[in-house]
């Protein structure tokens, strides 16, 4: 289990603020729309012109590989970000592409004599996991100054393994979001649920108006932990959260059963689920999102949840965010709405001048300011201009995100040992895909879920 320290264990009064900050951001998404709205007016306009907040060192002739499970628009932007790095030091990066889990990725390389010099880890089990087998490098001075510097102590946490750091989170996500298609809002007459009941009312008012309420990518495992994570922060609260994403309480405990039971009553609805149970599972997360964007006033479905990175695969549709597509905080299952974080962290795995350099660069404002322009993107970098964001919606939330400070609960998933949290086709991924497929069989689900995390929380993989 990660290392956490004292200041990050929060109250249910600052979740509830978080959650208050998020809803008033988010009120403004009716105003905005997709790269209209203020751009960042201190670096100008393309990575070659950005001004440099951190020193780095001429690398000239340095070649290094960063492997990340990245694809499509959110890759091509992050290549600009190496490409800034390229024209101020010197080096060659090369982009790898890893598949999920990425951990086992940089396993197989490392087994090979051939692992990139960095990688993007999404879990701080990864992270932990890369630390025992040896693999990752703790970062150097000029690394942990230019962190320090920029990131609240929360943050910096999450990347430490026994009190050391090796980790920058580069990216976050606020991963309590619902996204809307608002025309089919409209015409179903339907409003911004602030709760769990007033979502299933607005569901049902959408079905009325003959369009599917939900899409859900339940090919991808991660995204239906996403869905159990904000409803049991939410009805269970922050420390009984904190308690089962370190296996202190079993996953047979009530208040499971009790989360379990509240998504059964949308993902046990045949007809709320865009395809059904059984079409929902063969939904990749990015198809998830565009097909409730496309089709007009008809699409497959009217909702999608995930967090903000939603935005990339929004902008491969027509749809404009802050008017097309819009977005409320997830609804309130208990007395206060969730707030989920996840994110991806700079980690070492060859250690060099220029690997160093590299991940002090992606702990700087400068990196995070360029892919923040781009769209898609959110960074705990709290030195990020609030400006460089390209919409009102974002702008908001990233907003959020800095003003929360250490008050915010990470990924439960992400905190797991892979073998439990972050594999495919295994551990909680594949139980919530067939809880998915039969949401009556509650306790089944609970038993299943319980003996895989006893087992990887037991070996610590």
């Amino acid at each position: 289990m990660r290392s956490r320290s004292s200041s990050t264990i929060r109250t249910h009064r600052t979740v509830t603020t978080l959650a208050a900050l998020l809803t008033g951001a988010l009120a403004l998404s009716a105003c905005s729309s997709s790269g209209k709205d203020t751009k960042d007016g201190g670096t100008g306009g393309g990575p070659s012109k950005s001004a440099s907040t951190v020193s780095l060192p001429k690398l000239n002739g340095a070649h290094l590989e960063i492997a990340a499970v990245w694809t499509g628009q959110e890759q091509k932007n992050f290549k600009q970000v190496l490409a800034e790095f390229e024209r101020r030091t010197g080096a060659q990066v090369t982009f790898v592409p890893a598949q999920d889990p990425i951990i086992n990725f940089v396993g197989s390389k490392i087994a090979g004599g051939q692992p990139p010099d960095v990688a993007m880890l999404p879990q701080p089990g990864a992270i932990k996991q890369a630390v025992q087998r040896g693999w990752a490098k703790p970062l150097a001075p000029d690394a942990l100054k230019e962190l320090r510097k920029n990131y609240s102590q929360g943050w910096q946490d999450i990347g430490k393994v026994g009190g050391k750091q090796y980790g920058v989170y580069y990216k976050a996500a606020n991963k309590s979001l619902i996204w809307y298609n608002a025309k089919v809002f409209e015409g179903a007459g339907a409003t911004e649920p602030k709760t769990w009941p007033e979502l299933l009312k607005t569901a049902q008012n959408v079905y009325d108006s003959g369009v599917t309420p939900f899409s859900v990518g339940g090919a991808d495992g991660w995204t239906l932990t996403d869905w159990f994570e904000n409803v049991y922060l939410s009805q269970a609260g922050p420390q009984k959260y904190d308690q089962l994403a370190q296996h202190k309480i079993k996953w047979t405990d009530p208040s499971v059963k009790q989360a379990l039971t509240t998504l059964a009553q949308i993902w046990g609805r045949k007809d709320y689920l865009a395809g059904g149970q059984d079409g929902a599972l063969q939904t990749e997360f990015p198809a998830s999102v565009t097909q409730t964007f496309t089709g007009g006033d008809q699409p497959k479905a009217a909702m999608v949840y995930e967090g903000d990175f939603a935005q990339v695969n929004i902008g491969e549709t027509k749809a404009k965010v802050g008017t097309d597509a819009k977005v409320f905080p997830f609804p309130a299952v208990g007395s206060s709405a969730p707030v989920v974080s996840g994110g991806d962290a700079a980690v070492i795995l060859k250690d060099s001048k220029a690997a160093q350099a590299l991940v002090t660069f992606l702990a700087s404002p400068d990196a995070a300011t360029i892919q923040a322009k781009l769209g898609g993107y959110l960074s705990p970098n709290r030195n990020v201009p609030v400006s460089a964001y390209p919409n009102a919606v974002q702008q908001k939330i990233a907003k959020a995100l800095i003003a929360s400070g250490d008050d915010f609960r990470f990924d439960m998933s992400d905190q797991a040992p892979q073998a439990f949290g972050g594999t495919p086709g295994k551990g909680e991924w594949k139980d919530l895909q067939d809880f998915l497929k039969n949401p009556a069989d509650v306790a089944g689900t609970q038993a299943k879920l319980e003996k895989d995390a006893a087992a990887a929380y037991g070996s610590g993989s």
